[in-house]
């Protein structure tokens, strides 16, 4: 069974940045596909951005030139670096692994307990 622990949320202002991590349990890391999904209040949960085991990366288009998603395989762990944060990126980030990297998230088999971002204006 794979665990995932996400960390690194917080409260910010418009145009400040936070760097996410998301730390994967067990030995099987280097053959998932990893990404970040978000929800905010009354919304769907939606794809962020992900990275293969290869390190090839794809991200939704709110996010492009704001936000990098990077893996460190020797430490299991895939973060998500966010630049120049705006309100409408408030919600709740959640990490996502399966075989596959895929914008969908019936794709994804394991699924972190998500952190808090929250951005003021």
């Amino acid at each position: 069974q794979v665990q995932l622990v996400e960390s690194g949320g917080g409260l910010v202002q418009a145009g400040d940045s936070l760097r996410l991590a998301c730390v994967a349990s067990g030995s099987y890391f280097t053959y998932f596909g990893m990404a970040w999904f978000r929800q905010a209040p009354g919304k769907e949960r939606e794809f962020v951005a992900a990275a293969s085991r290869i390190g090839t990366t794809r991200y939704t288009d709110s996010v492009k030139g704001r936000f990098t998603v990077s893996r460190d395989n020797a430490k299991n762990t895939v973060y998500l670096q966010m630049n120049n944060l705006e309100p409408e990126d408030t919600a709740i980030y959640y990490c996502a692994g399966g075989n596959v990297i895929s914008e969908t998230k019936s794709a994804y088999n394991y699924w972190g307990q998500g952190t808090q971002v929250t951005v003021s204006a």
